[in-house]
């Protein structure tokens, strides 16, 4: 019986912080407007860079075995950098979204909702991939690819061009380029 009660209570631990995980804690955000003084920059492409299998297999082939797990241990906490900053914008980008869904408009509404699930999918991925990069932090030899969350990232960026478009035509591009 005790035994029963303690598993019960450890799967409402572990939904409790799958829910923290997804939905994040960070303030309500009614207005897109309000982006850039709430999120971290993320270069993308400095990221893809980063997380390129092509480059690891360089440096693998070109530096000394204790050089290459050095620079690797290196790359994979400035990997966890940007993914925790991913992880932190979809969070925010989540509470724009849950306040847009308000909105009487139907289409914004409907964008509103896209970015609502497009965010819970991006801190779903940048949740596992943080775990397995921390773990290549104890083990430089594996492989880790956070692909997924680029890709994710991507996709919201998008997402919310799309609701800024509806929302305030005039900001759009200078909301998304702060992201």
């Amino acid at each position: 019986m005790i035994i029963t009660l303690m598993l019960v209570a450890l799967s409402f631990l572990v939904l409790g912080f799958l829910i923290w995980v997804v939905r994040g804690r960070s303030r309500a955000i009614a207005d897109v407007r309000d982006l850039p003084l709430q999120t971290r920059p993320v270069d993308l492409t400095a990221f893809r860079n980063l997380i390129d299998p092509g480059e690891e297999e360089f440096l693998r082939a070109h530096l000394a075995g204790q050089d290459f797990r050095r620079i690797q241990k290196q790359r994979t906490l400035a990997a966890i950098a940007y993914v925790q900053c991913a992880f932190h914008n979809a969070a925010v980008l989540l509470r724009v979204g849950e306040a847009g869904r308000r909105s009487p408009d139907p289409q914004v509404s409907t964008a509103a909702q896209q970015l609502v699930n497009t965010a819970m999918r991006l801190r779903f991925y940048a949740a596992l991939a943080l775990l397995k990069l921390y773990a290549a932090t104890l083990v430089p030899w594996a492989r880790v690819s956070p692909l997924a969350v680029v890709e994710a990232y991507q996709q919201l960026t998008s997402v919310v061009s799309h609701l800024t478009r509806l929302q305030h035509p005039a900001r759009a591009i200078r909301i998304t380029a702060s992201l």
